[in-house]
């Protein structure tokens, strides 16, 4: 997705996953309890004939996980394991890549098989989010194993760095609404430095990388964990990835959450422009909860980052706030209501002159640590997206969209009308399709998830993974809440009808709302 605005944001996703009704309900069982009790009845005859037993018999070897960048191993609750994928999955036969899994066994006696996660991005870690997310899923473990992993591409599993740290510090000061021909050659050229390095880093892995592969390699993985359905929670970026597979694989559709909706509807520029109406609403609600006119705080907002870019602040580490940092930092405590006043203060200090607390937030959201290094998510949602979106719109298309999004959003268009033309710009590996084919015909009940306050995944895109998921389908809860995703924030409604769902095989009525505070 969108270069600054993520779908699901590096920091955001993992630190803010890990915080913390009307509508009639009718009984109903999509993949039904107790379907993974018998370990030896094993994949299905269609499984077993689609790939070779080299991966579909393969054991994982379940031991202690180790360390994942600066965080400490988890507790002992925590198994890690390898599994082997084909590279290219139209050779199944061919060479393989390895994959890192987690997983914690379920504490109940009642267990109905494997529950993957997959938290978004795309490109964040499953291994690293999954341990800090077990709190807001503790219910769900009673009768699951709680499983994630690290897409290819991402973290243990191949995961790819296009650059390093110094050079990412440096493309800080790029211009990302540029105002010159010189800064819109300086703009175009990162741009194809960042795809260089991923094509010298990742080789032949750039082409293999895609939601596809990914989807595929859960459907493998879901015959060597022994479940003869797919159970599958998906944030945000992860809502496309259930979405895809529910498509490849109706038949093995057990049950599946889809929290914070990706539009399979839209396109790269499509996106883009949901995001800059989805974060525009989410701050003019985050101003009316100051007392603000949310026309005159946005103007105030956009004059602001508009003085950042002709002079960026100073800050207390000595390095400087520049206008795309600023908007970052703007960006990241969007994602949760209850960071809002963190805005609020840095927005004061920074109308001040002093950029250091929008600098602090920026670093959160760009994962970076103290002394200096950065996290891989920019990397590895850079290089699965490209590969995905085969839109690839130009410096002058782009500049066309300019007058569109600045009329949506003025702090947030310009930034993802430029973005439409620099994310994917001279990457060397052609993209696969305009928008992901979702429609499942025949596939069990799946349940999607809206938040009308959402950001960075807009609460129309539900309706629509609803609406092509297919009739009968796609199942629609909507919450009446602000921040990214719905479920383990705050709502006991959300909560309490997801968990009937996934542990009880209750589905909701189609259109079921969650009013403000239930």
């Amino acid at each position: 997705m969108g270069r600054f605005v993520r779908w699901a944001a590096a920091a955001a996703a993992a630190a803010l996953l890990a915080a913390g009704c009307s509508g009639g309900s009718s009984g109903g069982s999509s993949g039904g309890d107790g379907d993974e009790r018998a370990r030896s009845a094993g994949p299905g005859t269609r499984d077993a004939q689609a790939l070779p037993a080299s991966l579909t018999s393969q054991r994982l070897d379940w031991g202690r996980c180790k360390a994942t960048g600066d965080s400490s191993p988890p507790g002992n609750d925590w198994r890690c394991a390898t599994l082997k994928t084909p590279l290219d999955w139209s050779k199944p036969d061919g060479e393989t890549i390895d994959l890192a899994l987690i997983r914690t066994k379920a504490r109940g006696g009642d267990r109905i098989g494997s529950l993957l996660f997959d938290f978004g991005g795309p490109g964040l870690t499953g291994v690293g989010t999954l341990p800090a997310y077990a709190a807001t899923a503790s219910l769900l473990r009673e009768r699951y194993d709680l499983v994630s992993w690290d897409p290819r591409g991402v973290g243990a599993s191949e995961g790819v760095r296009c650059r390093s740290d110094k050079e990412i510090q440096a493309a800080e000061s790029v211009d990302a609404t540029p105002d010159t021909p010189a800064e819109e050659r300086a703009y175009l050229r990162d741009a194809t430095d960042f795809a260089r390095g991923c094509e010298k880093d990742a080789g032949k892995l750039l082409a293999h990388v895609s939601t596809t592969d990914t989807a595929r390699d859960m459907d493998l993985m879901r015959q060597v964990l022994g479940n003869r359905r797919m159970y599958y929670f998906g944030i945000s970026y992860g809502t496309q990835l259930g979405g895809v597979y529910a498509h490849l694989f109706p038949e093995k559709v057990g049950r599946l959450v889809l929290d914070a909706v990706v539009d399979p509807s839209a396109d790269a520029v499509g996106h883009r422009r949901n995001q800059a109406r989805g974060f525009q609403r989410a701050l003019d609600n985050y101003l009316k909860s100051t007392g603000q006119d949310p026309a005159q705080g946005t103007r105030k907002i956009a004059d602001l980052l508009e003085r950042i870019d002709a002079k960026p602040l100073d800050t207390f580490s000595g390095r400087k706030l520049t206008q795309v940092l600023a908007f970052t930092g703007i960006v990241y405590p969007l994602y949760r209501q209850d960071s809002w006043p963190s805005l609020t203060s840095a927005l004061q200090t920074a109308e001040q002159g002093d950029g250091s607390e929008l600098l602090a937030l920026a670093d959160g959201y760009n994962e970076r640590d103290p002394s200096g290094q950065y996290g891989l998510l920019p990397h590895s949602q850079r290089v699965i997206s490209c590969l995905d979106d085969r839109q690839r719109p130009t410096l002058a298309q782009a500049k066309r969209l300019l007058p569109e999004f600045e009329r949506v959003s003025p702090v947030f268009g310009p930034f993802l009308a430029w973005d439409a033309a620099g994310w994917c710009h001279d990457w060397p590996v052609a993209g696969q399709s305009r928008t992901p084919e979702v429609s499942a015909p025949g596939a069990a009940p799946v349940l999607v998830v809206g938040n009308t306050g959402d950001p960075a995944t807009p609460y129309e895109g539900a309706r629509k993974m609803a609406d092509e998921l297919g009739k009968g389908v796609g199942v629609e809860l909507t919450w009446e809440g602000q921040g990214h995703t719905a479920y383990g924030n705050g709502s006991d409604c959300v909560d309490s009808t997801v968990n009937a769902y996934l542990l009880k095989g209750t589905v909701p009525k189609d259109g079921k709302v969650c009013a403000r505070g239930q």
